[in-house]
């Protein structure tokens, strides 16, 4: 069985070579097809822009490092790659094919992601910020203007969201900073009543000493409360972008997830940690600064499980939308995270607080109603100078990505296609195929 099914190549080869005439017409005329095809073809032209993306700023830029983990088809939260992504929206590519001298009911029927496929080649060099445009055109100049246009466009919409996502930011921010003012000023003007009518000014070393001692919590309850405003600021800010979609992102309790709750617990006891070693110490201890970094990267860990939790739970159909997601769940993480610590060190402050209740009353009522004003009076503070922040940072963002070579005008008598030589060789391997397949069948008539 196994003999009548072998193939003799010598006689397969005596056979081609017999025919030699034939096969060279079968090879011959489909190199020489396809070289006539290759000249038949239009010329294209390609054009590269290459451009380097910083990652920082807040809003879009920030929040974008998500994207890719939230239905952009890919696993990675690189930046970088979520960029690229965008640089093929509609928002970016339809100004472009609008502007194309093309025929117009041709136009009319193209998609963006279409028009990506066939005519974009976007991509990033290896473990890199780089990102090369590389377009296909019919000309150089339409090459040219393709690939500039893609990075202009995309640099002008970034400018655009980061500008948006900002300005709602900030008129949020700005709301909240002005209840902070007033909260403080209450407090102030509270504490200075008191002071007047009880005839206290300052409490005597013994006090002080104690309500020195209970600074690091004031101050970090203080810290937690900034957190819990400002994230609550970026919600607000978000939502109000969201809109329709703010109740499904909302109602995804991403806090009952084992892990996230996990590492939340986890931060709580290390935020305690923290504030009992500057009670003793002061920020420069190696104790605390080990504590802190400890506290980052469970923070950081925090934020990745959370990624990786949304990414896996949501599917949105646009890059912009998947970001605003993306930050607000982990603006409410943070907030569930920072209630939880204030809860915890409030709790452990109390339970210092019982060593003044040797003091009298009023000294106690005085020291109750100094701790407030201070607490107040930072929340006002550290707003106001994230406000500050936030408007430094509305100006550096449209610099998240910056053109390093700008598209290049390719030249008119080197086109990138069709390559002919390329095509001329797949020509010829296409005959060889056909020849050898016309040995076989003269192979098997001959057995036959």
């Amino acid at each position: 069985m196994e003999n009548e099914e072998s193939l003799d190549l010598g006689r397969l080869m005596h056979i081609l070579a017999d025919r030699k005439k034939t096969v060279g017409k079968i090879v011959g005329g489909c190199t020489a097809l396809a070289l006539i095809v290759s000249f038949a073809l239009p010329k294209t032209y390609e054009s590269t822009t290459t451009v380097q993306a910083r990652v920082r700023g807040v809003g879009v830029t920030e929040a974008s490092q998500a994207m890719a983990a939230m239905g952009m088809g890919a696993a990675s939260t690189s930046p970088v790659m979520n960029y690229m992504e965008l640089m093929k929206s509609n928002t970016v590519l339809q100004p472009i094919i609008d502007e194309l001298d093309w025929d117009e009911d041709k136009k009319k029927n193209l998609l963006p992601k279409d028009f990506a496929k066939k005519n974009l080649k976007i991509e990033n060099v290896k473990q890199t910020n780089i990102i090369t445009v590389t377009a296909t055109g019919k000309s150089p100049e339409e090459a040219q203007m393709i690939s500039q246009h893609v990075v202009d466009n995309f640099l002008q919409m970034m400018t655009d969201m980061n500008k948006e996502t900002q300005s709602i930011l900030m008129q949020f921010l700005a709301e909240r900073i002005e209840n902070a003012k007033k909260e403080a000023e209450e407090a102030r003007n509270k504490f200075a009543s008191y002071q007047q009518e009880h005839g206290i000014y300052s409490p005597d070393e013994q006090a002080k000493a104690a309500v020195n001692k209970m600074n690091a919590f004031d101050e970090a309850i203080g810290q937690m409360k900034v957190s819990q405003t400002a994230n609550q600021v970026k919600i607000d800010s978000v939502t109000a972008k969201l809109g329709e979609v703010k109740a499904k992102s909302i109602n995804f309790q991403i806090s009952d997830n084992p892990t996230v709750q996990g590492l939340r617990d986890k931060i709580v006891a290390k935020q305690l940690e923290v504030v009992s070693l500057r009670q003793k110490y002061t920020d420069e201890n190696p104790a605390v600064i080990r504590a802190q970094e400890q506290l980052s990267q469970l923070q950081q860990s925090l934020t990745n499980e959370v990624n990786t939790v949304v990414g896996s739970k949501y599917a949105t159909s646009t890059p912009a939308q998947a970001a605003l997601i993306q930050e607000q769940i982990n603006a409410q993480v943070a907030i569930d995270v920072s209630k939880a610590s204030e809860e915890a060190i409030e709790k452990r402050r109390d339970e210092k607080q019982k060593k003044l209740d040797a003091f009298p009353q009023k000294v106690q009522d005085y020291m109750d109603l100094q701790r407030d004003t201070k607490i107040k009076e930072e929340i006002y503070s550290n707003l106001q100078t994230r406000f500050e922040q936030n408007r430094i940072q509305q100006a550096m963002d449209s610099m998240d990505v910056q053109v390093v070579d700008s598209a290049n005008l390719p030249d008119v008598n080197r086109p990138a296609g069709p390559r002919k030589v390329l095509i001329t060789g797949i020509g010829f391997i296409i005959g060889c195929l056909i020849s050898f397949g016309y040995g076989l069948i003269q192979y098997k008539r001959e057995e036959a």
